[in-house]
């Protein structure tokens, strides 16, 4: 379980770029995992003020992620990960923009909502901003939309 976050200010969207175990980077929505026993909203709050230096206030879940994926292991076996990411809206209280050291994002920054697609970017930008978008009554978006 994780929670994320969609905060759009003035036609921007609040990204971090997460580094991957490859050393790779794309930018993703400030969130991610909870800690036992952490409510998901508290989970956002926490994880964006990690990411971003911002203090957030979510104002709208905007729906749920299911993801799964199989990935090869050692000797021959595979994983089958299951993933579900709350995607909450949210507005920015207070702090400053900084980057954060010695976790799983580099930087953080605002982006032109228009250069997004543009971005070396996760999945989860997408569905992020298509639920913050059309906000669907069942908090999901069409499978392979």
């Amino acid at each position: 379980m994780a929670a994320y976050a969609i905060c759009v200010r003035d036609g921007q969207l609040l990204l971090a770029r997460w580094v991957a175990r490859d050393g790779s980077r794309r930018w993703t929505l400030p969130g991610g995992g909870m800690e036992h026993a952490e409510d998901p909203y508290d989970t956002v709050v926490r994880e964006a003020a990690e990411e971003t230096g911002y203090a957030v206030e979510p104002v709208a879940l905007l729906g749920v992620d299911s993801i799964r994926r199989r990935y090869p292991r050692r000797m021959g076996t595979y994983a089958d990960f299951h993933g579900l990411r709350l995607v909450y809206e949210a507005r920015v209280t207070g702090g400053e923009l900084r980057h954060e050291t010695g976790g799983s994002t580099d930087m953080a920054a605002w982006h032109p909502l228009d250069t997004v697609p543009e971005l070396e970017r996760v999945g989860l930008v997408d569905v992020g901003l298509e639920l913050w978008r059309r906000r669907p009554a069942v908090g999901r978006t069409a499978p392979g939309a």
